[in-house]
């Protein structure tokens, strides 16, 4: 589970950097100032919550694996995904039903925090 929450962690960052990169460059000229802010929205969360699975992974390595540990980091990745992803679809033009997604991906973020809380508080 470490391995692959670091794993994650990187290729978030990555693509995080990666979509930055496209909004201050490729997008600001073709998007509405509200689209281009809520794709920058998607990439801020995105590179905030890269580093927190950074923070899992190498907890999870530290003090060892735990099921907490494990709900956190799956919670943060479907939440990134969710949250981050639905911003980007939409403000490059996708199906406005995705308009949910991003609550859904905010709450699944709140949940992996809170998971990491449970997590931290069970370290002896």
């Amino acid at each position: 589970m470490a391995k692959l929450t670091l794993l994650l962690a990187a290729l978030f960052g990555a693509t995080g950097v990666a979509l930055g990169a496209l909004a201050a460059h490729g997008l600001k000229a073709k998007l509405a100032q509200n689209l281009l802010e809520a794709f920058k929205t998607g990439v801020h969360y995105q590179q905030v919550h890269a580093l927190a699975l950074l923070g899992i992974g190498l907890l999870a390595l530290h003090v060892g694996q735990s099921r907490a540990l494990s709900v956190s980091a799956s919670m943060m990745v479907v939440g990134i995904v969710f949250f981050s992803g639905s911003l980007y679809w939409l403000a490059l033009g996708g199906p406005r039903w995705l308009g949910p997604v991003t609550p859904l991906g905010g709450t699944l973020l709140i949940g992996a925090w809170i998971a990491l809380a449970v997590a931290v508080l069970k370290i002896p």
